[in-house]
């Protein structure tokens, strides 16, 4: 048996890799390990891959390099994404113990303590893959005061560009059941919860999934939470476009406990890139969903993912792309440059020079803060509800940073009025009694 006290899990990429990790510290600390705030004094180093991009990739090899210098006699296990997708590629790096895909992540604690799991690499078929780990990610990592439930993972879609489906498996779905249960122990603890997962729009919709109540989509579900346990608050993550149903709308906007905050991934804003993409909308729907939830939600926070420097994009595809982001009342950008992913379709395409694809991210980061501070401003005296967090700032239902000038607890939900426009947010000028319809 290896000799393990104390372990650090470090994680990189999307909330879906944090709640991850969230479910490992579980698992390890039931066979009787310390969780430990630092790699530095670990017996085991866990590093919780992404692979989205090229550069998530390099990430995960300068943090073994750097462990190894901090920390040589540390053994060190790679799991999540990027060790599903290449596991003798991560292997090969010198102070690498164990690699661990997704497939076997549950078999963690075994693979650590059982002398029969003796090989280094423990990979397997993710596609048959039917459950995944899920545990909140809370304050047990890094002091948090919005807890990450994933509630879905893994995805069915073909997008050409994208590694997930084949590190992640198809889409599945947490019982509903488990889901009320975790809802309910996070209420009690916590003002706002954020439900996520690979393509949160999807939970339950898989072939055979059975809620126990008949056909349930996301509006579905939301309507039992809100009917069945205290949760004051919660968010959405990441829903891709055409999931964000009229139901689903009509409910955000009528529900105080649920967020005023649409994030709709968009990825282009040219519909020729989009069916080279393999994407399941053209820019006529996107928009149609978008302008929608504006007229339903004025105040709302609505974001994007954009992807610039697609396999073949054109100057003209990008200037549609611009124009498009431009028309619409999108609060806040996340901009990816394109990254080649190996096995996917789009690596074979003809590929956009690099400093072009840098240029064009530029432009439209540049666009996305424009868009921000316009929002930021409009928001300006307005009473906005929020939640407190442990860095002296609180964060608004519509998905705005306020820096208190006093101090307050954390997780507290708070009404809070702003006077000026700070480097990414707003300052406040008030705090008052929470809104009535807040609980």
């Amino acid at each position: 048996m290896v000799r393990v006290r104390k372990f650090h899990i470090q994680n990189f990429g999307c909330r879906a890799t944090q709640a991850d990790g969230a479910a490992l510290e579980g698992l390890l600390q039931g066979r009787g390990l310390s969780a430990g705030a630092s790699s530095k004094d670990a017996d085991l180093v866990i590093l919780n891959t992404c692979t989205v991009t090229a550069t998530a990739d390099d990430d995960l090899r300068k943090s073994v390099n750097r462990l190894r210098r901090e920390n040589p006699g540390a053994r060190i296990l790679v799991t999540g994404c990027y060790a599903q997708r290449a596991p003798e590629e991560i292997a090969a790096l010198d102070g690498v113990t164990w690699v661990v895909g997704n497939s076997h992540k549950t078999q963690i604690a075994e693979i650590v303590f059982d002398t029969e799991y003796h090989s280094q690499i423990h990979i397997g078929e993710i596609g048959a893959q039917d459950g995944f780990l899920s545990a909140p990610v809370t304050e047990a990592l890094g002091g948090r005061t919005r807890p990450n439930l994933k509630i879905q993972d893994g995805c069915s879609n073909v997008c050409s560009f994208c590694i997930i489906p084949a590190v992640r498996g198809k889409s599945r779905s947490m019982a509903l059941e488990e889901v009320v249960a975790r809802v309910r122990h996070l209420a009690a603890h916590y003002r706002e919860i954020v439900l996520t997962g690979i393509n949160l729009g999807r939970w339950g919709r898989e072939r055979g999934f059975e809620s126990g109540r008949g056909a349930l989509r996301l509006a579905g579900l939301l309507r039992i939470l809100l009917a069945e346990t205290e949760a004051s608050l919660f968010r959405l993550s990441s829903v891709e476009p055409m999931d964000f149903s009229d139901e689903l709308l009509a409910l955000m906007a009528a529900e105080p406990r649920i967020a005023k905050h649409v994030h709709a991934p968009l990825q282009s804003g040219s519909d020729s890139v989009l069916k080279r993409m393999k994407r399941k909308y053209r820019t006529r729907h996107y928009e149609d969903r978008i302008r929608r939830a504006k007229a339903l939600m004025p105040d709302a926070a609505f974001g994007a993912d954009v992807m610039t420097g697609f396999p073949g994009e054109t100057e003209e595809e990008f200037r549609e792309t611009v124009a498009f982001v431009e028309s619409l009342p999108l609060t806040y950008l996340h901009v990816f440059t394109y990254s080649e992913r190996p096995g996917t379709p789009a690596a074979e395409l003809g590929q956009v020079p690099w400093q072009v694809r840098k240029e064009r991210t530029r432009v439209l980061r540049a666009l996305g803060e424009a868009k921000n501070a316009e929002f930021r401003r409009r928001m300006l005296g307005r009473p906005l509800r929020a939640v407190t967090l442990d860095n002296g700032t609180a964060l608004t239902e519509n998905y705005l940073q306020v820096e208190l000038t006093g101090a307050r607890p954390a997780n507290e939900l708070i009404t809070v009025t702003t006077d000026a426009l700070t480097a990414q947010g707003l300052r406040e000028a008030g705090v008052f009694p929470i809104l009535q319809t807040a609980r």
